[in-house]
């Protein structure tokens, strides 16, 4: 018999504290249909012992007949993530790889605390705001303020606005950037992104938690309600979020059931597929794992009139929620019952009367967004939330010590938010300009280090809540038949190679493709270079290879005066003809005084350059010229080791005898001089096989480096100029290394459309399942498969 007692009064009211901010007004009458009563559960051991198994909260649908609800029915409406994401983890879409100042100081009780703040766009509207968030031990406060142009807006005003008038010392600003690292783990103390939830099947009769811990198999309906849950997944080489699971050894089992649910991944730790043991009968591998997880499904077979599940069963200190799940056959339907421990604050949404879901889809979505709201509510209680507050200070107290011998250095200063310098010598403006370039850098390899480990918000992403960045992919053409080989910018619009249809032109609009090629002309490499009115391709394979080059003027005018299709035989004036059997090639993106080409040839490298123009325009010889062949010159051959499977020419600083090419073969990626032909290590890959996918030439204020990219590995290479004879290649504190979580086929840059000494906006993309994410290193674009 249910009972409500003070302890629900005081839940009630702790309630308003928790994380919804709907759920205030859940009162008397309306949580105890909705939300059930507290009440205590007792039960017995095997030996008749009565056990006290806490204080449970016990949610069975309203058997109310006055209830808003009608048998069998609910409102859909009711089914959404309590305390979404947007609302939170504001330093990493706000702050975190972009330019903002943070700040540190001790308020009147000697306690530090952390201010950052960001100038950004309101809500995708174009309107500019300032966001603030402080960091303090009993948590981290945020606020939104409007922008004044006139009205320069300070430190201690935006402390001020949070109710922080007093300081035992003032606050300062912190310029190293690697602060960053430290406030992505104080954000990251308020709560997952992504969740794992226990799964335990329990056949009818069943009453201890060894019982139900020890089925080998499940059955049919609980195959059937995973199914419905999520994907059965390999967890050897999984390389999403494993919710603590083995992706490497098995040691967890071989398989596991995995979804993504409104942009948070979820991962099931279900009971019949963690590693069975017939000599251990309490089964701790799988204890192990659900027993300390927060929320936990329980599936129980057998009808209604059976004996029930109580938490007291399961002998866990730290699940606060059981969800009952049964599954009844002859109406193919289920029915769900929730568990909460006392101190869980109320969480949504609330169950229908009756309780049972005929749709499975529905049924689905409102166990995942109960689960979900459940953990998010259990984080609030006093053993999560004194526990956080606990390890926030302790944070918070260790990072102030170690700043400490930096307060009185230059590296922490009193200027205004922004200030930036605006009237400084140039000096000074350049030195602020460096230390933001570094600052975005080292926090924009933060994001993607976190987005690639999984623990990113992806809900911003896929959620719909949100509206889409500006740099987020668009498709072009939706309804394209064949198979892209390789594709170029052009103007506006696509060039495109395939295997069964030739070369086409894409406008990405409602028009057909039209064909510039047909399928005679086999392209496997293009390069569109408007501001030289060029078209470089690589056609055919084998021994039948070549480079060929054409004038988009030429192309452009056939078009518009719709002449026939080119052919291959049609192309024979615009082939380089000493490229003949051409695996390879690659050309110079950044565009120096002169255009360079590198052709690989088995293991022969040919190095061709373009002529100097004498007048303005594009091209050397007589104007009217079909063919731009003739510019062409052939400078000389370098004989490496093994053929080149990946290439990238690196302009040197002053063009004169420092130019360098990198190529990749074996297990190893080399710098070759191009003027003496000599080969330098640059980076050695160890791993029994490798895939090279590309190398990337970059640079940033007039210095080259390189992104040397293999298997799931992407790694940033600083390029020294040439001391002597000898490339400086050594280690650099500018090095790093980030990893894809999955092999991309290729990563190409786009250099069409540029004028010539200009490089191109820096923004890097990584495309994946989830959705888009960006990394703003460059802008090349990545493929998967």
């Amino acid at each position: 018999m249910n009972s409500v007692d003070p302890a629900s009064t005081k839940l009630l009211t702790f309630n308003q504290r928790s994380a919804s901010e709907d759920l205030g007004c859940r009162r008397g009458d309306f949580s105890r249909k909705h939300y059930g009563s507290v009440e205590l559960l007792i039960s017995s051991d095997a030996d008749g012992a009565i056990q006290r198994a806490g204080r449970f909260r016990v949610e069975n649908g309203s058997l109310d007949e006055t209830s808003d609800y009608t048998p069998g029915t609910w409102r859909r409406t009711d089914v959404h993530l309590e305390n979404p994401e947007y609302h939170t983890r504001w330093f990493f879409k706000y702050f975190l790889g972009k330019v903002h100042q943070n700040y540190v100081g001790t308020d009147a009780e000697k306690n530090p605390f952390y201010l950052s703040v960001v100038l950004s766009d309101q809500n995708n509207q174009r309107v500019p705001q300032y966001r603030a968030i402080l960091w303090r031990k009993t948590g981290t406060l945020k606020i939104s303020l409007p922008y004044s142009p006139t009205k320069t807006l300070s430190v201690k005003s935006i402390l001020s606005a949070m109710n922080m008038d007093r300081f035992e010392k003032g606050p300062r600003e912190i310029l190293n950037p690697e602060i960053q690292k430290d406030l992505l783990v104080l954000e990251e103390q308020e709560g997952s992104v992504n969740f794992k939830f226990g799964v335990l099947f329990a056949r009818d009769g069943q009453l201890t938690d060894d019982e139900m811990f020890s089925n080998e198999m499940g059955s049919e309906s609980f195959d059937k309600f995973l199914n419905l849950l999520g994907d059965t997944v390999t967890l050897q080489g999984w390389a999403g979020y494993r919710g603590g699971l083995d992706t490497k050894n098995d040691t967890t089992g071989i398989k596991s059931i995995y979804t993504v649910y409104q942009g948070h991944e979820l991962m099931f730790h279900v009971s019949t597929m963690l590693p069975y043991s017939k000599e251990n009968k309490q089964q701790v591998e799988r204890k192990r794992h659900i027993g300390n997880d927060i929320v936990t499904i329980v599936f129980q077979e057998g009808d209604d009139a059976s004996s029930s599940f109580k938490p007291s069963m399961i002998r866990s200190h730290f699940t606060h929620i059981f969800a009952l799940v049964r599954y009844n056959s002859q109406n193919d339907s289920y029915r769900l019952k929730i568990f909460s421990e006392e101190s869980v604050p109320l969480f949504g949404p609330p169950l229908p009367s009756p309780p049972v879901f005929t749709d499975h889809h529905e049924f689905r979505d409102f166990l995942l967004v109960k689960l979900i709201n459940g953990e998010k509510a259990t984080l609030e209680t006093p053993t999560f939330a004194q526990k956080r507050q606990r390890t926030l200070d302790m944070l918070i107290r260790s990072l102030y010590q170690d700043l400490m011998p930096d307060l009185h250095k230059n590296m922490l200063n009193r200027r205004s938010f922004s200030d930036v310098l605006p009237e400084s010598p140039k000096s000074a403006r350049k030195k602020e300009e460096a230390r933001q370039a570094e600052f975005v850098r080292i926090g924009q390899a933060l994001k993607l280090k976190t987005i690639v480990r999984g623990d990113a918000p992806t809900s911003l992403v896929t959620t719909g809540l949100c509206r889409k960045e500006p740099w987020e992919s668009q498709p072009f053409c939706s309804t394209f038949p064949y198979e892209i080989v390789c594709a170029d910018s052009w103007g506006q619009s696509l060039l495109a190679a395939t295997d069964a249809a030739g070369v086409m032109l894409l406008d990405g609009k409602t028009l057909p493709p039209v064909q510039v090629f047909d399928r005679t002309m086999v392209v496997k490499q293009m390069h569109v270079l408007e501001p030289q009115d060029l078209l470089i391709t690589r056609a055919d394979k084998g021994k039948d290879a070549r480079l060929y080059v054409f004038r988009l003027s030429t192309m452009k005018r056939g078009l518009e005066e719709r002449q026939l299709v080119r052919s291959k035989c049609d192309s024979r004036e615009n082939k380089l003809e000493k490229t003949k059997g051409c695996h390879l090639y690659s050309i110079n993106t950044h565009h120096g005084s002169e255009l360079r080409i590198v052709a690989a040839i088995r293991n022969k490298l040919l190095l061709i350059t373009r002529k100097h123009p004498r007048f303005e325009g594009f091209s050397a010889v007589a104007p009217g010229a079909e063919s731009p062949v003739e510019e062409f010159q052939y400078i000389r051959e370098i004989c490496l080791c093994d053929p080149p499977v990946v290439m990238a020419l690196v302009d040197g600083p002053t063009g004169e005898n420092d130019n360098m090419i990198c190529v990749a073969y074996k297990h190893q990626f080399d710098l070759i001089n191009e003027s003496t032909g000599d080969a330098y290590r640059l980076h050695h890959v160890d791993a029994n096989r490798v895939n090279f996918v590309a190398a990337i030439d970059v640079y940033e204020d007039g210095e080259a480096g390189l992104l040397l990219c293999y298997n799931y590995v992407c790694y940033y290479k600083k390029v020294c100029p040439f001391n002597g004879s000898t490339p400086m290649i050594q280690s650099n504190t500018s090095d790093f290394h980030f990893s894809w979580n999955q092999m991309p086929n290729a990563i190409g840059g786009f250099t069409a459309g540029r004028a010539p000494h200009t490089l191109p906006p820096q923004r890097f993309y990584l495309r994946e399942t989830k959705g888009v994410l960006t990394f703003s290193l460059v802008k090349h674009y990545v493929l998967y498969s």
